[in-house]
């Protein structure tokens, strides 16, 4: 009873929060209690959540359209510059060294102002560096050298896009519709490789390769103007100092807490199978229109640029539907998220090694659709269980795990380059997609032995209690 009178005074309306479920992260609560409570009731209305969910479909699509222009383009700007596959591969990978570097902030702002902020400023202004990029490429006597650092400067005001989108969907959808919100809006990436595959290859032949990035670019402009005009209704200052500091939508964490979180079994696999999930399809997204390319040198563009995509969209909305239908018949979350992460890690592995031994177009067009379509699948899996773990800083989490991929040498930067020269090397493709397969089982097994759906940013708050006794 000495322990509890203690602690009831400070601690009422926490425990109160306990019971009722309220979602709470490391550290002092009692002064954001109130807060907590307001932000239950903050989630977007359904009929506003698809209006959201469309745009930011869309989004992602322009964001895909310019990530991608550069390798719909590689092949054809290798033959003008006269680069090797070490050079192209270096111009390829820059742009992996840009996006890890903006993870980590780009969550941490998004917890504190809101993720529609943040994706708005980055859209405009990697949208502004991609239709620079020809005049870069013209107006330098080292193309090779300004094209590598555009495609940085590109990574780095895109790698904030992915921690806003999973910091938005934390705050303002229901834990019930998120599988379907993540998956729909992460086919956004397939259907922008799919845009700029079919357009991008008729561009190529019809016009140029600078028609590609100044087309991309201008198209995520205007994006951005609109979500700016109509969602946003032109508020601005977009973000202040003062909303940084401290008027941000979410709680701080403490080195301490974050230190703890990062303890978590569970949130080291989310980090490592992410990172393994990311690093694999980059090196797909970047190599495969080589492949073909090389492979297949009759084939046209539009094909192989095209068909994985068409059926990358549909496998990544049912991933999606399949996912929250599972949910809400009482399947346990964590088991749900590791089957879709065995569909995407596991399954398309297979796949991805039929590719070793195919040497007809069709088949190796199969056996790539096969391979997109599954991968899709994390959108529901590894993607969405940030959130289950840790929703009060979901962004942050999100932008760490990318700074991990850094740290840990499995960037994309790294996978593409050394990909480039095991192609030079080996002057086969079959020890990239092996390599491929074997970073896919290793993130998988990680995950399905330690992943878990429990929310483990509140455990610190639950520690402070588990000594009261009544």
């Amino acid at each position: 009873m000495a322990i509890l009178q203690k602690h009831g005074k400070n601690s009422g309306s926490d425990l109160a929060s306990l019971r009722e479920g309220d979602p709470d992260s490391f550290g002092p609560v009692g002064a954001h209690s109130q807060k907590k409570r307001a932000e239950a009731t903050s989630y977007w209305p359904r009929p506003v959540a698809r209006i959201w969910t469309a745009v930011l479909l869309l989004g992602t699509c322009l964001l895909y359209c310019a990530r991608v222009a550069m390798p719909i383009c590689a092949v054809t700007m290798a033959d003008q510059f006269k680069w090797s596959k070490k050079e192209s591969g270096m111009a390829l990978g820059s742009f992996f060294w840009g996006y890890c570097f903006t993870q980590v902030i780009g969550g941490y702002v998004s917890d504190r102002v809101g993720g529609e902020k943040v994706m708005l400023l980055s859209a405009a202004a990697w949208g502004a560096m991609t239709a620079f990029t020809p005049v870069l490429a013209h107006f330098s006597s080292q193309p090779i050298i300004s094209l590598t650092l555009g495609r940085f400067l590109v990574g780095l005001l895109q790698g904030v896009h992915y921690p806003s989108l999973a910091s938005l969907c934390s705050q303002k959808v229901v834990e019930s519709e998120r599988g379907f919100l993540m998956s729909t809006v992460g086919s956004g990436s397939y259907l922008g490789t799919l845009v700029i595959g079919g357009a991008g290859s008729l561009m190529l032949d019809m016009y140029s390769w600078e028609s590609v990035f100044y087309v991309s670019g201008f198209l995520a402009l205007l994006w951005a103007y609109c979500m700016w005009k109509y969602l946003l209704k032109g508020e601005g200052p977009i973000i202040t100092l003062e909303s940084l500091g401290g008027g941000g939508t979410q709680p701080k964490m403490t080195r301490r807490n974050w230190l703890r979180l990062f303890k978590q079994p569970a949130v080291c696999a989310v980090i490592i199978t992410h990172l393994c999930t990311a690093s694999t399809f980059f090196t797909l997204l970047s190599w495969l229109p080589t492949y073909f390319k090389e492979t297949f040198p009759d084939a046209k563009g539009w094909v192989f640029n095209v068909i994985p995509w068409l059926v990358a969209i549909p496998s990544s909305l049912f991933s999606g539907c399949l996912s929250d239908h599972l949910i809400s018949q009482g399947f346990d979350t964590a088991v749900v998220r590791k089957l879709m992460q065995f569909f995407s890690m596991g399954v398309s592995s297979i796949f991805t090694l039929f590719l070793c031994g195919t040497n007809t177009f069709p088949m190796a067009v199969a056996f790539v659709s096969a391979t997109m379509g599954f991968t899709t699948f994390s959108h529901s899996g590894v993607s969405v269980n940030v959130q289950d773990l840790a929703p009060s800083c979901a962004g942050a989490l999100f932008g760490n795990m990318f700074f991990f991929f850094f740290f840990f040498f499995f960037a994309g930067v790294i996978m593409v380059y050394f990909s480039g020269y095991l192609i030079e090397a080996t002057a086969s493709w079959t020890s990239v997609f092996a390599l491929i397969s074997l970073v896919n089982i290793l993130g998988l097994a990680t995950f399905l032995v330690f992943a878990e759906a429990r929310r483990v940013d509140i455990d610190g708050l639950k520690a402070r209690y588990h000594t009261i006794h009544i």
